[in-house]
């Protein structure tokens, strides 16, 4: 087994090398991450400027890039032998409902559904990497359990764990992606030299977290994980579409 392993906090990231060592003794790891923090870089590829990939000490490989970059370079010949699968994480900082479609971290699990594996993408639910361990567990938990499923090619799990000790944690609920009400107005303010500037607000509040979603599952004390599918087609909506296009033609 040789699993790709990629993050979007960095690759000094402490969730990064305990997930390293979670997994180095399983399988075959190679590693390739941002040179800094690319969080909310959701798949975005450089394309703008050359990737300069750089080996650390470590062995852990260094670019300057976003973390879809790195598992796309990983991929596609920057490493001498294929990939298995792809895994991401951990990051600090939960990945629930509507966060996905800005998280690097799962953009890098997505990034690797060209693969016959599922993918996967762990992160824990606090900015702290007290319980850093209790994620690194439970990765090593599913991932050396994978052959036991049957899934569809591209499928991809997002994983989330409490901020919890391992012996406070319940135990894994499959969940659906809840959802998050719109986030608060940018806060505007002045740089040093008169310049008009935005931060960005936090996320919005949880607005569907009830029984069976991800956010549920974590506030309960549990783990969650949500196979996601890179189609994001509306099919139910099809037909209703195709005769709105018959009238408008």
């Amino acid at each position: 087994m040789r699993i790709l392993i990629a993050n979007d906090d960095g690759v000094n990231a402490p969730g990064l090398s305990a997930l390293h060592a979670a997994l180095s003794d399983y399988a075959k790891c190679s590693i390739i991450a941002p040179d800094q923090d690319r969080s909310g870089a959701s798949s975005s590829l450089t394309l703008d400027r050359p990737l300069h990939p750089q080996t650390l000490s470590n062995g852990y490989i260094s670019l300057n890039g976003t973390p879809t970059d790195c598992v796309h370079l990983g991929l596609n010949g920057l490493l001498p032998e294929t990939m298995d699968m792809v895994v991401a994480g951990i990051n600090l900082g939960a990945n629930l409902g509507d966060d996905v479609l800005y998280s690097g971290t799962v953009a890098a699990a997505l990034e690797g559904r060209f693969l016959q594996l599922p993918s996967f993408a762990f992160s824990l639910l606090s900015r702290q990497p007290h319980n850093l361990a209790s994620a690194a567990w439970f990765a090593r938990r599913l991932i050396e359990s994978h052959s036991q499923l049957s899934l569809a090619p591209r499928t991809v799990f997002n994983v989330n764990v409490p901020d919890l000790p391992l012996e406070h944690i319940k135990g894994i609920k499959l969940t659906r992606l809840g959802h998050r009400a719109r986030a608060a107005a940018p806060v505007r303010t002045v740089n040093p030299r008169g310049k008009e500037c935005y931060w960005l607000a936090a996320a919005g509040e949880v607005e569907d977290g009830a029984e069976g979603t991800d956010f549920h599952a974590v506030a309960q004390g549990y783990v969650s994980i949500t196979p996601l599918q890179l189609d994001r087609t509306f099919h139910p909506q099809l037909d209703d579409v195709k005769q709105w296009l018959e009238g408008v033609l």
